[in-house]
């Protein structure tokens, strides 16, 4: 599966940057002028940062009492993952993570945002904890300290237990408890030195392409195990929150959610009314659960609570109000009403799959979302729309009265390789370009009153890219597989640049 119908599958991932040929940028659609990119500013306290994952960059896959985890299964099944990639070894930063937290340091960072393994805490997903796992992730957080940055854990992402999928995975409503127990595991031991914390990392991506279509572990494709997953990690996100603020009086809770700004195809009130259902399912479902205990009216219908597993009383374990809220940007969706379309019980859930149009095909949100090409695209196929994140930023601060923002992701995928005739240099400029505009765009949301906290490029270094292995790169730092060799790309060295000034035109 290449990347572009991956995106178009999960909202996942990465926009792009250009130059025209020309070297205009106010040429191309979408693009922004050089007087926003000059005028842009960020407020002094404003926390740069970076991102990582931890199955997608720790490699160690069995060492220190490391159980099996969904994706472990998954890329030693063949045929699931392009190049028959594993993330048995990745960027080994399980050995090298003091290298990484130095480069951090060098490139002026603020905020490290990494996710801890479930199975190095719990190998089989339950039961007391394996204490060299602990041990692990206390010197890293140790280490990005010395460094003097801010801890930022993400509690899951991605990367289940094998044993508690075997258990029957996010459908079975048991694991909401088990969640629960992990994450009071993590506040207790770690809760003294880390203070921010995101129970999931795009919690919709990973229960619709777990179990709604299969093209990520564990490969079910059932709409129904996809409504119960989500419901099941609505509830976990409520027991996870309490779990960590009991064991730790400092901890505060946000998300980590995948978001796209969304478009209708047409001013018609049809088209208009499925935005709004895409923006319910694929933005904020979780959140609004979160905030309000309540689903959002992402379903044409009634909300299909029999479906979902719900049960009375639900609405008061899924509801633990948010300290912050946090999402990605990568790309936009155009959506359109699928109303009249026939429906295939939910086999492609308003999206595009391989590239032809099938979606709005379940009978419950009836919604067609594509990703178009106006704007340029990266080498992985996806639109760089960088002004969708103002859009964002500007309607979260609408809906949710102003919350603080930590921008948990936003990236690129481009191959720029080292350069040897000019010292082994990274001259990857699209790269940077992407990121100037979008930048430019998130400070006039600043500027036009959005609280916005924090912004973590995807990705600190390229890393195991989920189903499409290594056959992508979004580092800031280019990393040599064959011996793990580091080097800091051109767009690693500016926006260190751009986090010790708060600008973007030094």
């Amino acid at each position: 599966m290449d990347r572009r119908q991956f995106i178009n599958k999960s909202l996942v991932a990465a926009g792009g940057a250009f130059l025209s040929a020309s070297g205009l940028p106010g040429q191309i659609p979408g693009a922004i002028s050089p007087t926003s990119i000059a005028n842009a500013r960020f407020p002094k306290d404003f926390l740069w940062g970076m991102a990582t994952a931890s199955y997608q960059v720790e490699g160690a896959w069995n060492e220190d009492g490391k159980g099996e985890s969904i994706w472990d299964r998954f890329s030693h099944t063949v045929g699931k993952v392009r190049g028959a990639a594993t993330g048995d070894v990745a960027c080994d930063q399980y050995h090298l993570y003091r290298q990484d937290i130095a480069l951090l340091k060098r490139l002026n960072q603020k905020s490290y945002r990494f996710s801890i393994s479930w199975p190095r805490i719990q190998p089989s997903g339950t039961g007391a904890a394996n204490q060299k796992g602990i041990d692990h992730y206390s010197r890293l957080v140790d280490a990005v300290l010395e460094a003097g940055l801010r801890p930022f854990c993400t509690l899951y992402h991605w990367d289940l237990p094998q044993g508690l999928e075997d258990r029957g995975g996010w459908p079975n409503r048991d694991l909401a408890g088990y969640f629960a127990e992990y994450a009071g595991i993590l506040a207790k031991n770690l809760g003294d030195r880390i203070t921010v914390w995101a129970p999931f990392n795009m919690p919709w991506s990973f229960t619709y392409l777990g179990y709604g279509v299969g093209v990520f572990p564990p490969g079910r494709s059932n709409y129904g195990d996809f409504l119960k997953a989500m419901h099941t990690v609505s509830l976990a996100q409520g027991e996870g929150l309490r779990a960590i603020k009991a064991a730790s009086s400092n901890a505060t809770v946000g998300s980590a959610y995948g978001m796209a700004p969304a478009y209708p195809k047409t001013d018609s009130e049809a088209d208009r009314a499925a935005t709004a259902r895409y923006h319910a399912m694929n933005n904020v479902f979780f959140l609004e659960a979160a905030m309000n205990g309540r689903y959002p009216k992402a379903f044409v219908g009634e909300i299909p609570y029999e479906a979902m597993g719900y049960r009375t009383g639900d609405d008061k374990i899924m509801k633990a109000p948010l300290d912050w809220v946090g999402f990605h940007y990568y790309t936009r969706r155009i959506v359109s009403d699928a109303s009249g379309a026939s429906h295939a019980g939910g086999a492609s859930f308003g999206t595009e799959i391989e590239g032809e149009a099938s979606g709005g095909r379940d009978p419950y949100t009836r919604f067609h979302a594509v990703m178009p090409t106006e704007g340029p695209l990266t080498e992985a196929g996806l639109e760089v729309w960088p002004k969708g994140i103002y859009d964002l930023v500007m309607q979260i601060s609408r809906e949710y009265n102003h919350p603080i923002i930590e921008m948990t992701e936003s990236g690129c995928s481009y191959l720029d390789s080292p350069f040897e005739r000019d010292g082994g240099r990274v001259p990857d400029v699209r790269r940077v370009s992407f990121f100037r505009d979008e930048l430019a765009e998130l400070a006039r949301a600043i500027a036009d009153g959005a609280n916005v906290r924090s912004f973590h490029a995807w990705s600190l270094i390229d890393n195991f890219e989920w189903a499409d292995g290594y056959s992508q790169r979004y580092g800031l730092i280019y990393v040599d597989y064959r011996d793990q060799k580091r080097t800091i790309k051109d767009s690693g060295y500016w926006y260190g640049r751009v986090a010790a000034s708060n600008r973007l035109d030094g």
